[in-house]
C-alpha cells in the first residue's frame, strides 16, 4: 500500500501537472459604505449577489431592509444577505407626489354596479339584525315563562335537625357466617363486660 503523498505524485506525473502550475482564482470583492459609515462588501453590487457587513472578526450577512449608500444610491435587501435591487434615491417631493397620485386614484367615483352591490349588502345586514332582534325577543319570552313556572311551583320544605329526637342506629355486621377467631371472641367478651 502506498502512502497518499506518493499516490498524489504519481497522479501529477501522469497528468503532467504540478501544484504550483494550478491557477488559483482569487475573488476580488467590491466595497461600499453606507451613510452611517458601515462598510459592506459584495462580489458585485447587482441584483442576486450576496452582500455582507465587514467587521474586524468576520463578515455578517446584511439584514433585510433598505440602506442608503454614501453615493446617494439605495440598496434593497429582500432576503437576508441577498441584494434585490440598487436604485437611485427618490427625493421626499417625489415620494409625496406618488402618494398624492395614489390617493387620487383611490378617490374615484363609484359605478352603478358597485352602488347596487353596496345596497344589497346593506339589505343583508338589516335582515341579519332583524333576525337577531327576533331571536332576542323569543329568548326573553322563554326566560319569562321559565321564571314564571319556577315561581309558581312550591319550594321543598327545609330540613331541620333535631338533636333530641329518636335516632335509630343500625348495626352493620360484616362476616356473620365466618368462624370466630380468638380476637373476635376476646372483643365479644370485652363488649359484654361493658354492658
Amino acid at each position: 500500500m502506498k502512502n497518499p503523498l506518493e499516490m498524489l505524485k504519481e497522479i501529477k506525473s501522469v497528468l503532467g501537472i504540478e501544484l504550483s502550475e494550478v491557477p488559483t482564482e482569487e475573488t476580488k470583492l467590491a466595497q461600499m459604505t453606507l451613510e452611517n459609515g458601515t462598510i459592506i462588501e459584495a462580489e458585485e453590487f447587482a441584483p442576486e449577489f450576496e452582500v455582507f457587513i465587514v467587521t474586524e472578526e468576520d463578515k455578517i450577512a446584511l439584514p433585510v431592509g433598505e440602506y442608503s449608500l454614501e453615493d446617494g444610491m439605495v440598496l434593497i435587501v429582500e432576503s437576508e444577505g441577498i441584494i434585490k435591487e440598487i436604485k437611485e434615491a427618490t427625493s421626499e417631493k417625489e415620494v409625496v407626489e406618488e402618494e398624492v397620485e395614489a390617493a387620487e386614484e383611490e378617490m374615484s367615483y363609484a359605478t352603478k354596479e358597485e352602488l347596487a352591490e353596496v345596497k344589497s349588502m346593506i339589505e343583508e345586514i338589516k335582515a341579519m339584525i332583524k333576525d337577531k332582534e327576533d331571536m332576542a325577543a323569543q329568548t326573553a319570552e322563554v326566560e319569562a315563562q321559565v321564571k314564571e313556572e319556577l315561581s309558581s311551583t312550591p319550594a321543598a320544605t327545609p330540613l331541620k335537625h333535631n338533636p333530641e329526637g329518636n335516632v335509630q342506629t343500625k348495626k352493620i355486621v360484616f362476616g356473620n357466617n365466618r368462624p370466630q377467631s380468638i380476637q373476635d371472641r376476646v372483643f365479644a367478651r370485652i363488649a359484654n363486660i361493658k354492658k
